[in-house]
């Protein structure tokens, strides 16, 4: 079942606890593995029906209250208020659990005014027992659920603390503390305050490409998966997809990097391995491998996410997969865990010594017996101009040729300034972007604004520098050159990448900046929060605004962007590569400006040529033998 296919059930662990009075359980009850289905019963009552494979429970949904704060981490309980019954459900997959979460509600919500059966029609029914699972989400269930929250949000009065006084039915009548439990943080005092309802609507998904699909239903059948793809296919998308549809428990998510790491709500290849740099010898790397924690996590994990692939050194793989068996105990490649890679090694290489030879992930030696299958996204999403589409293929695969050259001149002359929204200029060395940004900065006139994040760990802000994209300090002026760091608003083009300018600070106490967008939106930018995963698996956070200065950005910094204007100087292009990353990231050939080109800067690794060119043959082997089938089915 594809995730969110079908909103109306879920697998996952589930614990049922008969409440006390004082919210304690009396009697608990673990079910590993659970199917839980909403449906609807002979009398059209709401029902969810909890079933071991044996003999399912079901309960009609009176008066209930549901729990998301850790919904990420794949866990929700849902509170049956008179019957003093709470399911607490985990280790479900993210998106299943968000689109059954918000169908509960809203059909809950919808038919608060059906009349309620009572005991006595309930006894002298001479109905057969009846469950029907229910129907998809309809818009006039949204509407009948919001119409019913307008009306309560007019009608619910102030009230004080007459809340939670003793006495209150179901509600603290025990003098003693109330015992913590799985969600005890829920308490229902906190959850009967009075407070508006916000508006209803169902989760909204991109809907996948066939290529796409065919990735994550690979992925779902167990396969072990690489998959690659030019720069703004939408492999990021594809792999949150991919991670909302695996269970949370048992599925680690990392990346080569802090920055690719937090884009997908996980942690560094490194920081999971438990191995330090790697660098050292293999029965070294096992015995780190080894300590309580890191163990912990080779065990648990079954389903390993890398992105970011390119940039992971071929040796360093080899010892993760020597590790994997010896931690886990199991001969099978790479002890047996399902592997999820995704990258471009056409993009950025990893990062060696001068001295030393770069050596890719597919020239491991483990690579082909850990990798099933090898697959590519050919669809570009991020430029719609199939000029700009096969110039950026050309660059790609180091191929310089006349027309591209031309182009990339022309380029040169390219005005893309408006609205007093500056191109950004990408560089190859982090250096010149700090000496940059700090010196346009003090060029500006008036006061700057000092904006210091707030770190959920401050004795770990070096960890949470590197692997969040804003800094723990951001200072601003009216006139200042800014880009978004997050998404926002994709439907009103506030995404990660868009440019803007700062035209103005509004709000009393610490006033926040106001934007004006190259996409025509102005907008006042709040805090926003990024939460990530460091070493030992904890959770850290940072909230700060979801802004980085933009009159220059590191080549390395921009991957995943799609940046509005851009100008690039490719005089100090060092790796293969590069020139096409920095390329890759503008929108349009018209929000493009590359000075001083030099024909010299486009070059492919002609080992990663090798590994696509056998790669490309490799699916077209496979279509050749999947034709026959398709033509038999049509």
């Amino acid at each position: 079942m594809l995730a969110g296919q079908l909103s109306a059930e879920i697998q996952s662990s589930v614990t049922l606890e008969y409440l006390n009075t004082c919210g304690q359980a009396t009697k608990r009850k673990v079910i590993r593995n659970a199917f839980i289905t909403l449906g609807r019963n002979e009398f059209r009552e709401l029902v969810l029906k909890v079933s071991d494979g044996k003999l399912p429970q079901s309960f009609v949904l009176k008066q209930i209250r549901l729990f998301t704060r850790f919904i990420l981490d794949g866990k929700s309980s849902i509170l049956l208020v008179p019957e003093n019954i709470q399911l607490l459900i985990s280790n479900c997959p993210l998106d299943s659990l968000k689109h059954f979460m918000k169908t509960l509600l809203i059909k809950h919500e919808a038919g608060k005014n059906e009349k309620p059966v009572n005991e006595r029609t309930r006894l002298l029914s001479g109905l057969p027992r009846v469950f029907e699972t229910i129907s998809p989400v309809q818009s006039r269930d949204l509407q009948q659920a919001n119409e019913l929250r307008a009306k309560a949000n007019k009608e619910t009065p102030i009230k004080g603390k007459g809340l939670g006084h003793r006495g209150a039915k179901g509600v603290n009548r025990c003098p003693q503390k109330r015992a913590r439990t799985e969600s005890s943080e829920n308490c229902p005092i906190a959850a009967l305050r009075p407070s508006k309802k916000p508006t209803l609507s169902m989760p909204t998904q991109i809907r996948l490409s066939t290529e796409q699909s065919l990735v994550l239903s690979t992925v779902l059948s167990g396969k072990n998966v690489f998959f690659t793809g030019s720069a703004g296919t939408g492999k990021s998308y594809l792999l949150k997809r991919i991670i909302g549809a695996l269970p949370p428990k048992s599925t680690y998510a990392t990346a080569s990097t802090g920055v690719a790491a937090c884009h997908i709500g996980g942690t560094t290849l490194h920081a999971f391995a438990g191995i330090g740099s790697g660098k050292a010898p293999v029965g070294q790397c096992i015995e780190l491998a080894n300590r309580s924690g890191v163990r912990q996590h080779w065990i648990s994990c079954r389903h390993l996410i890398i992105d970011e692939i390119s940039m992971v050194e071929g040796e360093f793989f080899d010892k993760l997969e020597t590790v994997a068996r010896a931690v886990r105990g199991r001969d099978e490649p790479f002890g047996g865990i399902q592997l999820i890679i995704c990258g471009d090694f056409l993009q950025l290489p990893p990062v060696t010594q001068a001295s030393s030879e770069t050596k890719f992930c597919f020239q491991a030696k483990s690579w082909r017996k850990c990798i099933h299958l090898n697959m590519e996204l050919t669809e570009v999403k991020r430029q719609t101009d199939r000029t700009f589409i096969s110039l950026l293929h050309a660059v790609r695969v180091g191929r310089c040729t006349e027309e591209v050259t031309k182009q990339m001149v022309l380029t040169s002359n390219h005005k893309i300034e408006r609205d007093g929204i500056l191109a950004t200029r990408l560089c190859t060395h982090k250096d010149d972007v700090e000496l940059t940004n700090e010196r346009r900065l003090q060029q500006l006139p008036g006061e700057s604004n000092t904006y210091d994040a707030l770190d959920s760990d401050p004795m770990l802000v070096k960890t949470i520098n590197s692997q969040c994209p804003v800094n723990q300090q951001i200072q601003l002026k009216k006139g200042a050159q800014v880009m978004l760091a997050k998404n926002l608003d994709v439907t009103r083009g506030l995404v990660n990448g868009a440019r803007g300018v700062v035209i103005g600070f509004e709000g009393g106490g610490k006033a926040l900046p106001k934007v004006r967008f190259l996409c025509g939106v102005v907008e006042v930018i709040k805090l926003e929060r990024w939460a990530f995963k460091g070493h030992g698996g904890i959770y850290l956070s940072r909230q700060q605004l979801p802004l980085k200065l933009a009159w220059a950005i590191s080549i390395h910094k921009s991957q995943g962007m799609s940046l509005d204007c851009v100008e690039i100087s490719l005089a100090r292009v060092f790796e293969s590569g590069q020139a096409y990353v920095a390329l890759s990231r503008a929108r349009s050939l018209e929000g493009l400006r590359v000075m001083d080109f030099d024909p010299k800067v486009v070059r492919a690794n002609p080992y990663v040529l090798q590994f696509y060119s056998r790669l490309q043959k490799e699916r077209a082997l496979r279509q050749a033998s999947l034709d026959p089938f398709l033509e038999q089915e049509n």
